[in-house]
C-alpha cells in the first residue's frame, strides 16, 4: 500500500482517450517494404490534431466499393464515429499507425497486400495524390516500459506495431523477438536501441494463419528470468494458442500477456482481444 492507502498495481498500463476525427489526407508518398507489405504516407492540414500514443493504436481507415471512387463515410456524432443506417455499410478496416509526424503532416501506414480484399485492392492500384480517408485513433493503450524483459511475436500483420514498439523501448531494454514470414524475401528492417533478439520463422509454402512456426518456436524458446511483458499480434486462433501456451504452460503474468488477433481465417475486417 502507499502511504494514501492505494493498492500500486506493478506494470500498470494507461489508458487515453483521444477525439474522434474523420480526416481526409492525401497520399504524398509509397515505398515497398516487402514483395507483400507497401508503406503509404499520407499527409494534409488535417493531421493537425492527430494523437497516437501507443504502438498498437490503430485507425479505421476507409475504402471505395468496386466501382466507386470514393467511399461511403460515417459521421462524427457526439458518441463517436456512426455509421450510416441505410446499406451499404462503409467498407472500413483498421491500421496500425505505423509513426507520424506533425510537424510535416505526415502519417505513415503498412499495407500487407493479400491475394484479394477491397483495401488491399485499393493499396496496389492507389496513385500518388489520391486521397485517402481515416478516422482515430479513439483512444490509445500505453503498455509501460519498466519490465524486466519483453517478448513480442507477430505475422505480418502485427510488423507496424512491433517495428514501432522496438524504435520506442529505452535503450539497452531486453527484447525478444519472433515474426513470421513466407520467407527471406518477408523480413523487414528493423531499428532499435533495445538489447534485442530477432527471430524469423518462415513457413515456406504454408498459407498465412496455417502454419505453427510461430508456436513451435516459442515452445523450444527460454524466457527471460523477472517481469516479462508479452504482446501478440498474428491470425486470431494463432494468437490464443500463443497466449496460452505463454500463461498456462510458461507461467507468464496473464495480466502481462496481451494478445491480439489482428485477422482471422476466412473473416474479414476481424480484430479480436484475448487478455484478461
Amino acid at each position: 500500500m502507499s502511504a494514501t492507502g492505494t493498492l500500486q498495481i506493478p506494470h500498470a498500463p494507461v489508458r487515453r482517450r483521444h477525439e474522434v476525427r474523420l480526416r481526409q489526407l492525401t497520399l504524398s508518398r509509397m515505398v515497398d517494404l516487402t514483395p507483400t507489405m507497401r508503406r503509404l504516407t499520407f499527409s494534409g492540414e488535417a493531421m493537425e490534431g492527430f494523437v497516437s500514443l501507443g504502438f498498437d493504436d490503430h485507425v479505421k481507415m476507409f475504402f471505395p466499393a468496386p466501382g466507386e471512387s470514393e467511399p461511403r463515410l460515417p459521421i462524427v456524432g457526439p458518441d463517436g464515429l456512426e455509421m450510416p443506417k441505410d446499406p451499404p455499410r462503409p467498407i472500413a478496416r483498421d491500421y496500425t499507425v505505423r509513426s507520424y509526424d506533425l510537424s510535416r503532416g505526415e502519417l505513415d501506414i503498412d499495407f500487407v497486400l493479400h491475394d484479394h480484399g477491397p483495401a488491399s485492392d485499393w493499396a496496389r492500384r492507389v496513385c500518388i495524390g489520391d486521397p485517402g480517408w481515416i478516422a482515430g485513433p479513439r483512444g490509445s493503450f500505453i503498455l509501460p516500459s519498466d519490465f524486466d524483459a519483453y517478448l513480442l511475436m507477430a505475422d505480418e500483420s502485427g510488423f507496424p506495431a512491433i517495428a514501432r514498439r522496438l524504435e520506442e523501448l529505452p535503450a539497452g531494454a531486453h527484447v525478444t523477438v519472433l515474426l513470421e514470414c513466407a520467407g527471406p524475401e518477408g523480413k523487414i528492417g528493423l531499428r532499435t536501441d533495445a538489447d534485442a533478439r530477432i527471430i524469423w520463422v518462415h513457413r515456406g509454402s504454408a498459407k498465412a494463419g496455417e502454419s505453427d512456426g510461430l508456436i513451435e518456436r516459442l515452445r523450444d524458446l527460454d524466457l527471460p528470468a523477472g517481469d516479462v511483458s508479452a504482446w501478440i499480434a498474428c491470425e486470431s486462433a494463432m494468437a490464443k494458442r500463443l497466449r496460452s501456451h505463454l500463461v498456462t504452460e510458461r507461467g507468464l503474468n496473464p495480466k502481462w500477456v496481451r494478445a491480439s488477433g489482428y485477422w482471422r481465417r476466412g473473416d474479414s475486417g476481424v480484430h479480436d482481444h484475448f487478455d484478461d
